[in-house]
């Protein structure tokens, strides 16, 4: 059962930020150096300086960065306990327009199981660790995970509706892709117990922020007893909501060897039929049950789609795993083609050796066309109920199968966890 509290949030003082257009930022994990740099040239207090530190003691001087902001009020403790209603307005990677509607909160941290929580992919360990000192060091968390839960009778989503029509939003941002997010605070009564019994009896399957989960299981063990570092901060948002997407993430391979390139080939001629496509614009195939896979290479630059021959060879490469994993593009490609022809391992592929990933298609054919990588597999969106079909066997997809879009930017608000 999931336990969904309000929370007394920490957050920025919009009156000493200008608001929050110039502090928040998305999570850490898609930041690169330069984007990072431009966050920070937008405000000395861009949540870019905590959640992704730098320097020699980058986990200390994020501590004593968050605390002098706590000290001049620039961040300030919410005085009373709230649930906060997030609806962002997007234009998907597939040129569509949606809203996607959700609320924070803080959850209770307990182990992945049945009637609980469960993830749906694996998780590295060298974010996790990252994420861990960061933690220990700030004693909050800084940024939510993003998670689902089946709202069918829609009493969470009415409650949501509701608030959202009686007040103003407490704050408005726009992310950089155009993504329009209205923030709104909600403390009263009524629509919190309406929220928490509609979640009650949910199972929660975390989209997106795994290693910030384990992270907080882990912490909250570490400090023991009990206290506000029990519970995380999430995005909580309804299985059913309209606005709810997932797009794929591509894979690229680089610095293949003359073997390497031959065991491809033969394993593509093996377990794949092969269709050249007239355009590089029909490489991404759409979500259906055939698995196709489309594919091409620096070298040759033909476009083509690959369609596994036969369910059985999936079943045979994956024999320990359930029937719902052997269904994914992304587990048959790692297990015939990362692992089975180019001889890559779990550990090479947690640390990208020869591996990468992009999640715009553009980018995927501009990394081939610049001769960058190799090969790319050009993978398709896995549909909301596949991924709630692996996680209820206990298993976790391969790293980096779902891109849900858009991001819940981080610095929203914080949760204190002493």
């Amino acid at each position: 059962m999931a336990e969904i509290q309000p929370l007394n949030a920490l957050h920025y003082d919009p009156a000493k930020t200008g608001g929050l257009q110039d502090v928040v930022a998305p999570p850490y994990d898609v930041i690169d150096a330069e984007q990072r740099a431009a966050l920070v040239a937008r405000s000395p207090y861009n949540v870019v300086n905590i959640d992704l530190p730098q320097g020699d003691d980058p986990y200390g001087a994020a501590a004593v960065q968050f605390n002098d902001w706590r000290n001049d009020g620039v961040v300030v403790s919410d005085p009373e306990p709230a649930i906060w209603v997030l609806e962002q307005d997007y234009t998907g990677p597939d040129g569509r327009q949606r809203t996607r509607t959700g609320f924070l909160a803080r959850a209770r941290v307990t182990d992945y199981g049945p009637s609980t929580i469960r993830p749906h992919e694996r998780t590295h360990p060298g974010p996790r660790e990252d994420r861990l000192r960061l933690t220990r060091a700030t004693r909050a968390n800084l940024s939510p995970i993003f998670s689902l839960y089946s709202d069918q009778d829609e009493t969470a989503s009415k409650a949501l509706a509701t608030a959202t029509r009686q007040t103003a939003p407490w704050a408005q941002t726009t992310d950089d892709d155009g993504t329009t997010n209205r923030l709104w605070r909600v403390t009263d009564s009524e629509t919190i117990g309406t929220l928490q019994q509609a979640l009650e009896p949910a199972e929660l399957l975390i989209a997106d922020g795994h290693h910030r989960y384990e992270t907080a299981r882990v912490y909250a063990e570490e400090i023991g007893g009990e206290g506000p570092h029990r519970y995380v901060l999430m995005c909580l948002v309804a299985l059913e909501d309209p606005g709810l997407t997932v797009f794929p993430t591509h894979r690229l391979v680089n610095g293949l060897t003359p073997d390497q390139q031959e065991r491809l080939a033969d394993a593509i001629r093996r377990d794949f039929n092969v269709e050249p496509l007239a355009d590089e614009q029909q490489l991404a195939p759409p979500a259906n049950d055939e698995l196709r896979i489309g594919y091409i290479d620096a070298h040759f630059r033909k476009p083509l789609m690959l369609s596994l021959k036969d369910p059985a060879i999936a079943d045979a490469a994956l024999p320990d795993h359930a029937e719902p994993y052997r269904h994914l593009d992304t587990a048959v490609l790692e297990a015939l083609i990362l692992k089975g022809a180019l001889g890559m391992t779990d550990e090479s592929i947690d640390h990208l050796d020869g591996l990468g990933y992009a999640r715009d298609f553009a980018q995927a054919l501009e990394l081939i066309s610049g001769a960058e990588y190799d090969a790319a597999f050009f993978m398709a969106p896995t549909p909301v109920e596949r991924i709630q079909a692996v996680a209820a066997t206990g298993e976790s997809m391969p790293p980096k199968s779902t891109y849900f879009y858009p991001k819940v930017p981080t610095g929203l608000l914080f949760n204190p966890l002493a």
